[in-house]
Parts: structure tokens; sequence; C-alpha cells
């Protein structure tokens, strides 16, 4: 019997995909995020998981970490989304 390696993958950890307005969100950070997440479930559904991986190793959240301007783009909802296109991104 062959020994299975399995994935521990999470594309989408730490980010909060519900639907549900949170009690301490604002109705901006509310709608910012409901749209930042169609824009990452769609390029997801797109592309496929592998290379969903290979663009983001880590997972979205860490990419938007790093590519927000001085800081998480739910705290700031004057700042944009980050370029989630995948033809756009830099590796």
């Amino acid at each position: 019997m062959s020994k299975v390696e399995t994935d521990n993958y999470s594309a989408f950890e730490g980010l909060n995909l519900s639907n549900a307005r949170g009690e301490d969100e604002s109705y901006k950070l509310y709608k910012l995020r409901i749209k930042q997440n169609q824009k990452i479930l769609s390029m997801y559904n797109k592309i496929g998981r592998d290379a969903f991986k290979e663009l983001f190793p880590a997972g979205v959240s860490e990419y938007m970490k790093d590519n927000s301007e001085g800081g998480e783009v739910e705290n700031n909802p004057t700042k944009s989304t980050p370029n989630l296109d995948p033809l756009k991104i830099n590796k």
C-alpha cells in the first residue's frame, strides 16, 4: 500500500468569506469586503486551484497584507483593493 501525500494548502485562510455583516463592521467596509471576495472567488473559479496556488503560494490573505499600502485594506476603506488580475501580477 502506498502512502498518499496530502496537500494542506488553504487559499482562503484568514479571509472572511461570510456574506453577513459583522457587528463592528461599517457598511463601507462590508461592501468593500464583499466586492473583494467576489473578485477572489471569480478568479479562483476561472483559473483553477493549481494556478491559484502558483500565484498565491501562501494564500490570498498573505498576498493582500504584503501588497496593501502601509496597512491592511480592511482597516482603511479609502484605499483600493489590491490588483488581483492574474495577468498583471508580478511573480
